[in-house]
């Protein structure tokens, strides 16, 4: 099965939260804030308005609550609009 993205819809799989604090404390995960940043792995063909910018493989940082987070075959996702993604992470 495989998701494929509408519009101006971009399909991110998030990076894992931090398990541990700098000072090597272990946090819960109930405490481990879920980053912002992800993986692009998917990205819809655009729309008249809409020229889609992010490719597959970026790194983006998106806003915190934006998206809709799907599960599918045992990994997470999470679908936003582009205009969701408020950054592409250069190396």
């Amino acid at each position: 099965m495989k998701l494929v993205p509408l519009a101006d819809r971009v399909i991110l799989k998030q990076d894992s939260a931090e398990e541990t604090t700098k000072s090597g404390i272990i946090l819960a995960s109930q405490t481990q804030e879920k980053p912002q940043q992800a993986e692009v792995v998917a990205v819809g063909p655009g729309t008249d308005d809409v020229q889609m910018t992010v490719k597959v493989g970026d790194k983006v940082v998106y806003s915190k609550y934006a998206g809709t987070e799907v599960k599918l075959e045992d990994e997470e996702y999470i679908i936003v609009k582009q205009n969701d993604i408020l950054a592409i992470v250069e190396e």
